[in-house]
């Protein structure tokens, strides 16, 4: 298959100005790792320049290796326990009302890295009393004692995306699965935590399994949804079947909405932290006994 010809709507603004400068400054400074750098994602310019940033802990290498990811496969170092203190004090360098938190997956560790999601987040809640925190945690292989354990640090949103519609999960994604993703997400809504999760369109999905992907969701509780096109981020990498139109992520975010989803954001340049602190904001308007 012949690679495909960006369209003119996906053009991305290069990062710059005092914002992003700032930003850039004090995630350097403390070693700190952002899935927006090492996920290539097409929001660093605007996400930086308002100084938001997502922390991605635990590391910059995976132990999976998901074919549509650009985070780098390999072993990786020990958890570093001074990471929960550093990020703590960036968040509060830079002012964050609205902290979001991600990781790579560490099956080399017992617990998943579970205890440091744990420490992290209760460090960003002791220094930081008034800022918000969401996270966007991995499976952690659907081990809810594992849950359990990061739970307790009571973050504001949990996030965990699917990624992609079920008959594609295999071709997309490795040791995770839909039902196992789904089962985690059911989980945290159960022990009533707000439960979000993200999509990418543009990996050969119909328009029925799209909707279907969204009544699954609804099933478990799940009601924030983030809906953006796959990019491909280096060859390596599974190649975009098609590119989605504007119009196409605007009828899909008017279905969800429809079908009882509180918060939808679907966009060619969504990604899973894109307007987060507008999605708890309307989940705190129209689901206050969610």
């Amino acid at each position: 298959m012949s690679e495909l010809r960006k369209p003119s709507w996906l053009k991305i603004k290069l990062p710059g100005g005092e914002g992003y400068a700032q930003v850039n400054s004090i995630v350097k400074k403390h070693h700190l790792h952002t899935i927006c750098s090492s996920g290539m994602c097409p929001n660093i310019a605007e996400c930086w320049g308002n100084g938001v940033a997502t922390f991605m802990i635990l590391g910059d290498i995976c132990t999976r290796s998901c074919k549509f990811c650009a985070t780098a496969t390999g072993r990786p170092l020990p958890p570093d326990a001074n990471e929960p203190e550093n990020i703590s004090h960036s968040v509060q360098l830079m002012g964050l009302k609205y902290c979001v938190i991600t990781s790579v997956d560490r099956d080399d560790l017992p617990d998943k890295g579970a205890q440091h999601w744990y420490n992290t987040i209760t460090a960003i809640k002791i220094n930081n009393p008034e800022t918000i925190v969401e996270v966007l945690i991995p499976d952690f292989d659907g081990e809810t004692e594992l849950l359990d354990i990061f739970l307790k640090s009571n973050p504001d949103v949990v996030g965990h995306n699917l990624e992609t519609i079920e008959r594609l999960t295999p071709d997309v994604r490795t040791k995770a699965s839909y039902r196992k993703s789904l089962s985690v997400l059911e989980y945290v809504s159960k022990k009533g935590f707000k439960a979000k999760s993200g999509i990418m369109l543009g990996l050969g999905e119909t328009k029925e399994e799209v909707i279907q992907t969204l009544d699954d969701l609804l099933s478990v509780g799940c009601k924030m949804i983030t809906i953006g096109q796959y990019l491909q981020p280096r060859p390596e990498n599974i190649p975009v079947q098609r590119y989605v139109t504007p119009e196409e992520f605007e009828e899909y975010r008017k279905i969800a909405l429809e079908k009882g989803f509180v918060f939808a954001e679907s966009g060619p340049l969504v990604r899973s932290s894109y307007h987060a602190d507008k999605a708890q904001e309307l989940f705190k308007k129209h689901c206050k006994n969610c």
